[in-house]
């Protein structure tokens, strides 16, 4: 046990101001703030102590940021692009690499020092991600990899990717997989964009040419991949799920709130106008169950592996977004009906400022909230079978080798 279990909420309070009064959110940047925030054990504080955390419950995490916004107009929360890293990557790392390999990865994860991005989906296995092509093959102390992946998120941004591959076809699919981590500057690494609607390129497809992946870069044993990939898919549904504000009427649903405060009532005739404010009140509710469910989902999870519970937050984020920012458009009328920004084609772009522009944006974007990260109709697949216990649709494939499995 750690010897910081029975340490009570005043005494973590103590112990974020201590951090604050080392060096003010405001005094510094992001990256430092973070970097200094890890050392003293608040980053995740449910992690084990020495690596990020105290061995506490992960409720408390919420303590820690409360004591900070106490003290600090400034809150250096996840930095965008390391979303995955930190709801994705940290806890496989925690779970399946070994002290030096945690020592390595996890403080600069959580700083934001270095981007992480994830490898399962490929053309033909996107859904059923057991079902990839890749392959990875021994050569003494390397693995010798290559394939391809697709959408993969800030892909060109990231220093290190999570990689699951096949290891073994001569075994039923699950058997046969084995998970990575590997560096995306290594040669044998070929990144390329992918535009969306929005005119952005936060995914991209990813190509593997021969490249030479260190066994000891391999997280849990040959053929167990889809067993640590399972654990990363669980933590990516709730990092999903709980992108949203943590504060009541936060996040989205604010600036939604602001545009109808903002509308031209005379645009509408009254009924249109009390049909579109009854619509916007139960957006406002559904955010604030989503927000509620994801807090539920955060406590119950243990030792930062949630179960399938996590899947509830995700399906429930991505269909109401797509709801809420319908509605948006709903609201601006006339207005919605042309995107200012174009569709000039960019690698990164910042966030669209002010309520109509980010509506606009949310709008396009939210398109894909029901895709990435497993879609709306494998989460309810998910929650069916795992949460509601009902039998699962026929699996023709289940004991027979991968390489004996017709494929077109």
């Amino acid at each position: 046990m750690s010897e910081f279990a029975n340490i009570d909420e005043n005494e973590l309070r103590a112990r974020t101001r201590a951090l604050v009064d080392e060096l003010h959110p405001e005094k510094t940047d992001s990256q430092t703030f973070r970097a200094l925030q890890y050392e003293h054990g608040l980053a995740l504080v449910h992690f084990p102590e020495g690596f990020g955390g105290l061995g506490l419950s992960p409720k408390m995490n919420y303590v820690v940021r409360d004591e900070i916004l106490k003290h600090s107009k400034v809150y250096y929360d996840h930095p965008p692009a390391s979303i995955i890293g930190i709801g994705m990557g940290m806890p496989v790392v925690n779970t399946y690499a070994t002290d030096e390999q945690k020592r390595r990865w996890l403080p600069k994860i959580f700083s934001g020092e270095e981007i992480w991005c994830q490898m399962f989906s490929e053309p033909s296995a996107g859904s059923d991600v057991a079902g990839l092509t890749s392959r990875a093959v021994r050569d003494g102390d390397e693995w010798v990899v290559n394939g391809q992946k697709v959408w993969t998120t800030v892909a060109h941004l990231s220093k290190w990717g999570m990689l699951v591959t096949r290891t073994n076809p001569d075994v039923p699919k699950h058997d046969g997989l084995s998970y990575f981590v590997i560096d995306m500057e290594s040669p044998g690494v070929e990144v390329r964009p992918l535009y969306q609607i929005t005119g952005e390129a936060e995914f991209n497809e990813v190509f593997f040419n021969d490249l030479r992946v260190p066994h000891e870069n391999m997280l849990g044993k040959e053929g167990q991949g889809w067993r640590v990939a399972i654990t990363t898919l669980m933590n990516e549904r709730v990092a999903i799920g709980g992108a949203g504000s943590k504060k009541k009427g936060g996040g989205g649903i604010s600036k939604l709130i602001d545009l109808w405060k903002e509308r031209d009532a005379s645009e509408g005739s009254a009924a249109q106008n009390a049909m579109l404010r009854d619509r916007v009140t139960q957006a406002w509710i559904e955010q604030e169950l989503l927000r509620r469910t994801v807090e539920r989902a955060a406590a119950a999870a243990k030792a930062g592996n949630p179960g399938p519970e996590g899947s509830v937050a995700k399906l429930f984020q991505a269909e109401s977004a797509k709801r809420m920012w319908e509605l948006a458009i709903d609201v601006l009328g006339t207005k919605g009906l042309s995107f200012e920004e174009g569709y000039e084609l960019r690698q990164v772009a910042g966030m669209a400022e002010g309520s109509e522009a980010y509506a606009k944006y949310q709008f396009l974007r939210s398109r894909a909230n029901s895709i990435e990260g497993g879609t709306s109709e494998i989460m309810k697949n998910i929650l069916g079978e795992r949460v509601l216990g009902l039998p699962g649709e026929p699996r023709v494939d289940k004991d027979v080798p991968w390489k004996d499995v017709p494929r077109s």
